[in-house]
């Protein structure tokens, strides 16, 4: 039983392609009787003849993987690109930096470990960016002998 023709009209009606039209197996002999497009379209109206689902790409495989992302994984060294510092950004690792040594030279400056001066000099010359770390600029304080009492000393009385 040859149904190409009905197929085809389907497929029009439908705007989908011919490979993606279904025929119920159980009403094939009211298919082959359909001629118009009229009797086509009475039978999808009837579910008779349908439109499968397009098949698309399934992104099971991608959430799994944006899972995995989330929780930390896949961040080895073969999926970098980049130098060490091209995956985070200038003004983080800056953050990172000066946000310790500003609190060290408060913390300094309210237990009268230093100066106010000196913490002004200090404060200054870490928002130009001369100290690598709070360690460097405590061995900086260090050689100039501007620390007035070591950091952790107990008052002798």
């Amino acid at each position: 039983m040859d149904l190409s023709n009905q197929r085809r009209m389907a497929s029009e009606i439908l705007k989908c392609g011919q490979n993606r039209i279904y025929m119920n197996p159980n009403n094939l002999e009211d298919i082959s009787e359909a001629v118009t497009r009229g009797d086509i379209r009475k039978l999808i109206k009837e579910d008779v003849i349908k439109a499968r689902q397009e098949r698309g790409i399934s992104s099971g495989r991608k959430k799994e993987r944006m899972k995995q992302k989330e929780a930390g994984k896949r961040k080895g060294h073969g999926s970098r690109k980049g130098s060490k510092y091209a995956r985070s950004p200038k003004k983080r690792r800056w953050i990172q930096t000066i946000r310790p040594i500003r609190r060290t030279l408060k913390d300094y400056r309210s237990d009268g470990t230093i100066s106010s001066e000196t913490y002004r000099y200090y404060y200054k010359h870490a928002s130009g960016g001369i100290f690598r770390s709070v360690g460097h600029m405590r061995s900086h304080m260090q050689t100039e002998k501007l620390l007035l009492k070591l950091p952790g000393d107990k008052e002798v009385k």
